[in-house]
C-alpha cells in the first residue's frame, strides 16, 4: 500500500502539487485521479459522483500528460498534435501552429519528432496546453527536460490557467516560483503506510 486515508478536493482555480520521495505514489495518485487506475479502497469522485460512472464527463474535462512525452517519433510535431487532439477536441492547423509557436517550436512544425531534442519533444507534448483544452490538467513531471526559459514559461501558463478558473494537479521535484492563489502542496511522504 502506498498511502491511505487520503482525502483531497479540487475546485476551480486550484493547483495541487503532489510531492514526496521516489516511490511514494505520486504517479499512482495521478493515475487514480485520471481514471487510469482503480483504488483498492475508497473512491475518486467527479462532480460528487463516482468516477466510474463519469467516464465520458472525465474525458471531456481532463488533459493528461504523463512523465513520458507521449508522442510518436516518426510523426512531425504538427501530426502528433493533430492526432492527439482528434481523440477528444479536434484542432485547426492554424491553432496547432500557434500552440507550437507558443512553446518555442516555430519552424519545427514539419520536423519528425525523432530528430528533436528531449526538451523539444517535451514542448511538443506541452503544446496541447495552448490549444482549446479542458479545465482539468493532470501533469506528471511536466518540467522534465525543459530549459530555464521553458520552465518559467510553463509555470506562468499553469498559474494563468488556474487564474482563469482551470485546475492543475501536478507532480514535480521542481520548486515552483509562480503560484496561483489556489495553490497547495501535498507531500505523500507523510501519508506513506
Amino acid at each position: 500500500m502506498l498511502f491511505e486515508n487520503l482525502e483531497l478536493r479540487l475546485s476551480a482555480g486550484d493547483m495541487l502539487q503532489i510531492s514526496g520521495p521516489n516511490g511514494s505514489g505520486k504517479t499512482s495518485l495521478l493515475r487514480l485521479l485520471a481514471g487510469l487506475m482503480q483504488p483498492t479502497a475508497g473512491e475518486v469522485r467527479l462532480n460528487g459522483l463516482p468516477l466510474a460512472t463519469q467516464r465520458a464527463e472525465l474525458a471531456r474535462n481532463l488533459l493528461w500528460i504523463g512523465h513520458a512525452a507521449g508522442i510518436k517519433d516518426l510523426l512531425t510535431a504538427e501530426e502528433n498534435l493533430t492526432w492527439l487532439c482528434a481523440l477528444h477536441r479536434p484542432a485547426e492547423r492554424t491553432d496547432i501552429w500557434r500552440a507550437l509557436e507558443s512553446v518555442g517550436l516555430r519552424g519545427f512544425e514539419d520536423v519528425p519528432c525523432h530528430t528533436l531534442s528531449a526538451g523539444q519533444q517535451r514542448r511538443v507534448a506541452l503544446a496541447r496546453l495552448y490549444l482549446d483544452s479542458p479545465p482539468l490538467w493532470i501533469l506528471d513531471e511536466p518540467f522534465t527536460a525543459l530549459d530555464k526559459q521553458g520552465v518559467a514559461q510553463l509555470e506562468q501558463h499553469l498559474a494563468a490557467h488556474c487564474e482563469r478558473g482551470g485546475m492543475v494537479v501536478l507532480t514535480t521535484h521542481h520548486s515552483l516560483g509562480h503560484l496561483p492563489e489556489g495553490y497547495r502542496d501535498i507531500d505523500l511522504g507523510q501519508w506513506a503506510v
